[in-house]
């Protein structure tokens, strides 16, 4: 196959003309470039700026801040122990002593040498005897005034007294819950194929039976009204209402709870929906009220609190 190749003449002048303008226009376009100023050429010059090429904001003179100056109270870097005796050191305020233990911390750190660790050892020294002083006080008042402060009468800490405050728990609970069983009833939210309703609906049974109670399990699949009302999303939910006011209604347990679990809070929650109680004494027992335990108690004192006096016998 052969190939011809021929040359077409121009008929215009004009396109003559144009192969000789267009040099002409990139060469002029390239030297403006190349003199322009460097404000022109911002992009690529500021190309690298951006998110992961942060750079600090120049500050004006009215942002600059001068450096803060040290406190009038610092410790001077050339305190030592030998400027106070042992009996100023006991009777020093407790902020200017911790400022004067704190220095000498500083101090020791910045500067290791035997005086400077013997004199930080010995101020550490002062404030455990102060603290042991404070202690062995406390305990002194405590048993002094136990009628004020000791809690020992309400929430003993001995075994038999332990066994005894259980026991006085335990009764009040069972107490509360049979006799709100009349009056009050437990709704048992589930779902279908709930492995974990199966397990609390065994422990229900046990409760059943303790107490005779009534249980009443909701579908929240089949009842969604119910669900919605009572704002249910996770299953097994137990919720306690009083049949007189089912508009106020409580949480017992989500999820799996056992029978301890769900007593404890079934006796607060009859309490609480009864008005029995407050959220300040919540978990407080009936057996506590009016003692150290009941927080709000002290509220009720008419007379203003006043420092016990000692009486001393006539010379």
């Amino acid at each position: 196959m052969r190939t011809r190749s021929s040359t077409k003449p121009c008929r215009s002048g004009n396109s003559f003309i144009f192969f000789f303008i267009l040099p002409a226009v990139l060469v002029s376009t390239v030297l403006t470039e190349v003199a322009a100023p460097p404000a022109a050429a911002s992009f690529y010059q500021e190309s690298k700026h951006g998110w992961f090429w942060y750079e600090d904001p120049v500050s004006t003179e009215d942002e600059r801040k001068e450096p803060m100056p040290e406190p009038n109270n610092a410790v001077p870097r050339d305190v030592s122990l030998a400027q106070y005796s042992t009996t100023t050191l006991w009777n020093m305020y407790p902020d200017d002593f911790q400022q004067l233990l704190n220095g000498l911390q500083k101090k020791a750190v910045q500067y290791p040498n035997e005086k400077n660790i013997v004199e930080y050892l010995a101020i550490q020294d002062i404030a455990r005897r102060k603290a042991l002083a404070y202690a062995n006080a406390a305990q002194y008042v405590t048993q002094k005034r136990a009628d004020l402060f000791n809690l020992s009468q309400v929430y003993p800490t001995s075994s038999p007294g332990t066994v005894a405050r259980v026991q006085m728990q335990q009764d009040e609970i069972a107490g509360i819950i049979h006799g709100a069983r009349n009056d009050h009833a437990l709704l048992f939210m589930i779902s279908a194929g709930c492995g974990f309703c199966e397990k609390q609906a065994q422990i229900l049974a046990y409760f059943v039976d303790k107490y005779g109670w009534q249980v009443k399990p909701v579908d929240i699949e089949r009842e969604p009204n119910l669900a919605l009302r009572f704002n249910i999303t996770t299953t097994p939910t137990l919720l306690l209402i009083r049949q007189e006011d089912q508009k106020n209604f409580m949480s017992i347990a989500t999820g799996v709870a056992t029978l301890p679990e769900i007593e404890r809070n079934l006796y607060q929650a009859i309490r609480s929906l009864r008005g029995d109680t407050s959220m300040e004494s919540f978990t407080t027992y009936d057996f506590q009220k009016g003692s150290a335990l009941d927080p709000t108690s002290i509220l009720k004192l008419q007379t203003p609190w006043q420092p016990p006096t000692t009486t001393r016998p006539p010379p």
